[in-house]
This record gives structure tokens, C-alpha cells and sequence, in this order.
């Protein structure tokens, strides 16, 4: 029975049924090992009839045992017979009214239920104040999980859906921060919590990446804190545009492309020192705007950052757009034209490509 115990628990599951009907073939009123066959069952495939055979038989033979009850309403649900686990749940409670487990799960699911009831009894519409009133009583049956259960994770997490399924920020804040402080590498919680700092209005690209960065050093396979800090990653990049821009306008400025009434235009060619001075400009923009910016990134947000640019195509774009800018830029202030047509040219051309695709691929990801 350990062994098979072991066995479900490193998802051997047919191995596990062989040691099982052994113990069976021994002692056919085993209530235990019933109930661990209709686990091995649930998971190996979601089989749910062969589970509910098991657990029919570990209820014949004791119709309060708790576990086989259990099992049970995960055999019905596995069945497609869900509506019918919300008895079997309320029986485990009346059973164990002192244990959080019971409360938990039937408010799990009890929302859930009261929904599919809604909708079949009003034509596939799920009522609003249906579901208003499952959530309220699914929230009381996880309080009382929390109250019995105090330090498990599993009652406050289902808390912390109730509360959000039913719009209370406050709640969900509160709960989602207990999950953490039970378990710190909860993935879900994480993920959350770091979204929403990361979201709010006014986070700054490096602030966001670094909250992202942060938090998957503590869950580091969690998919949706990936994508975030591949999004504030991008926005980063994006960021590039702009220094690139900005010393296409100094090149301009530099040279005088422009003639206004109020000013007169500098002679052509530039003098060497001039030229030298636009470029020392142009350097400090990217040593203060970028490298000394990049620099300060944490590791993993400049690992990320190189990564994006291998696996994504629109970061590879906004980089080739920076160093066409750039080069226009160069090209404008450190040759020695005579007359300004070409650098005027030069200029649209760096300038109109950028800013026509700027806002374009604002909401992309890369």
C-alpha cells in the first residue's frame, strides 16, 4: 500500500493499479486501497467511470469514510456528473465539520455548480444575482477553510479566487499576500502581485523589468511572468528610437537645416571642431540615455533583453531602425557638405521611417 502510495505520487499509475488489485485479490473490503485505485485512476487519464466503480465500492463497504468520500466527488466530476458533488462535499462536511478541507473544496466548486445550474435552468443565461449568491455562500465556506485551516495554502487560495471573481480589490490583495507569506514561490500569487506593480499607471519599463525579473527568481517556470518581462524587455528597446531620434535632431540643428526668419544660417561646409562637438553630443546622449542605463539593468533583464532580440522579429526591427537614424544622423553632421539638399534628404529619411511605425507597434510584444 506505500509502495502504490509512492507510485501514484510519481505518476506510475499503472504500475501502482498492478500492486493495488494484488492487495485487492487478498482483501476485497480494503476500503484504502479502493480509494487509491480510484486515485490512480483519476490520475492517469481522468478516468472517470473506472474511479467512480472504485469509489462505489470503498462507500459500500463505508459509507463515512471520509477520503473515500472525497474521491468520490472528484470521480463524479471527472464523470461529467459535477452537479451531483456538491451532496457528496456537504456530507464530508457534516462528517468532519472540524476539519478546513471539506469547507474548502465545496466552495471551490460550489460557484461553479450554482452557475451550471443558472444557465440550465434560464436557456444556457447565467443570472447575475446567481452568481452574486454562490459567490457570497462559496465565500463564507472559505473563510470557515481559513478559520479551521489557518496555515493552508490551498483555503486562501480559493479565497483569493471568490474575492476576485467577485471584484473585491482589496480582498484579493489581502489574500493574495497571505498566500505569499505561507509559500513565497507560489507561482499564481507571484504572478499577480508582480503584474499588477508592474501595470500600474506611471511604472516605468526598467521598473517593471526588474519587478519581472524579481519575481522569476522565485518562480522561474511560470509562463506569464515571462511574457510580462518580455513585454517590459520590448518596451525598453523601444526606448532606443527615441536617443537615436533625438541625435537626428541635434544633426539637424547642427547644420541648420532649416532657415527661419529670426536666424541666419550657418555657412557650409562645418568646421572640423564643430563636427566634433556634434558628435561629443551625440555620444553622451547614448552614454547617458543607454549604455549607463543598460548597465545599471539587473543581469536577467539584460540576458532577457539580448534573447528578445534572437527570438522575436519586432525588437530586430526597432534596433535596425535606431541604427538607420544613426546613421543618417552621421552621415548629416560629420561630412563636410557644401550645400544642405543631401543632409535634408538624409534627414527624412531617418526620421519619417521611425515615426511612422512608432505608434504602430506600441500594444505589440515583439
Amino acid at each position: 500500500m506505500e509502495r502504490a502510495d509512492l507510485l501514484i505520487d510519481v505518476k506510475r499509475y499503472e504500475e501502482a493499479r498492478e500492486l493495488l488489485a494484488r492487495r485487492l485479490a487478498e482483501d476485497p473490503e480494503d476500503v484504502r486501497a479502493w480509494v487509491k485505485l480510484a486515485r490512480s485512476h483519476l490520475g492517469d487519464d481522468e478516468n472517470g467511470p473506472k474511479a467512480l466503480q472504485a469509489t462505489e465500492r470503498a462507500l459500500a463497504l463505508d459509507p463515512e469514510d471520509i477520503g473515500a468520500l472525497v474521491i468520490h466527488a472528484h470521480a463524479l466530476r471527472a464523470a461529467h456528473r459535477f452537479p451531483e458533488t456538491e451532496g457528496v462535499l456537504r456530507e464530508v462536511i457534516r462528517l468532519a465539520p472540524d476539519h478546513w478541507h471539506g469547507y474548502a473544496l465545496l466552495a471551490d466548486w460550489l460557484w461553479r455548480i450554482r452557475v451550471i445550474r443558472s444557465g440550465q435552468a434560464n436557456g444556457g443565461q447565467v443570472r447575475r444575482e446567481d452568481q452574486d449568491a454562490a459567490l457570497r455562500e462559496a465565500g463564507e465556506l472559505a473563510q470557515e477553510a481559513i478559520r479551521l485551516g489557518p496555515e493552508e495554502v490551498y483555503a486562501y487560495e480559493v479565497a483569493w479566487l471568490i474575492a476576485d471573481m467577485s471584484g473585491n480589490r482589496t480582498a484579493t490583495a489581502r489574500l493574495c499576500e497571505a498566500i505569499l507569506r505561507l509559500d513565497p514561490q507560489h507561482e499564481k500569487a507571484l504572478a499577480w502581485r508582480t503584474e499588477k506593480a508592474a501595470t500600474t499607471p506611471g511604472v516605468k519599463a526598467t521598473r517593471a523589468a526588474t519587478l519581472y525579473a524579481d519575481a522569476l527568481a522565485a518562480a522561474p517556470d511560470s509562463a506569464s511572468m515571462r511574457s510580462g518581462l518580455d513585454d517590459a524587455s520590448y518596451r525598453l528597446l523601444r526606448g532606443v528610437r527615441w536617443l537615436a531620434l533625438l541625435c537626428l535632431a541635434l544633426a539637424g540643428v547642427g547644420i541648420d537645416l532649416f532657415a527661419t526668419e529670426s536666424m541666419t544660417q550657418r555657412e557650409l561646409p562645418l568646421p572640423l571642431g564643430q563636427r566634433l562637438w556634434d558628435l561629443a553630443l551625440m555620444a553622451l546622449v547614448w552614454a547617458l540615455g543607454a549604455l549607463l542605463r543598460y548597465r545599471r539593468l539587473r543581469v536577467g533583464v539584460r540576458v532577457n533583453m539580448r534573447s528578445l532580440v534572437r527570438r522575436r522579429s519586432w525588437p530586430r526591427v526597432v534596433l535596425a531602425q535606431a541604427a538607420w537614424a544613426m546613421v543618417c544622423a552621421l552621415l548629416i553632421i560629420q561630412i563636410p557638405w557644401a550645400e544642405r539638399g543631401i543632409p535634408q534628404v538624409l534627414f527624412w529619411a531617418g526620421l519619417l521611417p521611425t515615426v511612422a511605425t512608432m505608434w504602430f507597434d506600441r500594444g505589440k510584444n515583439g
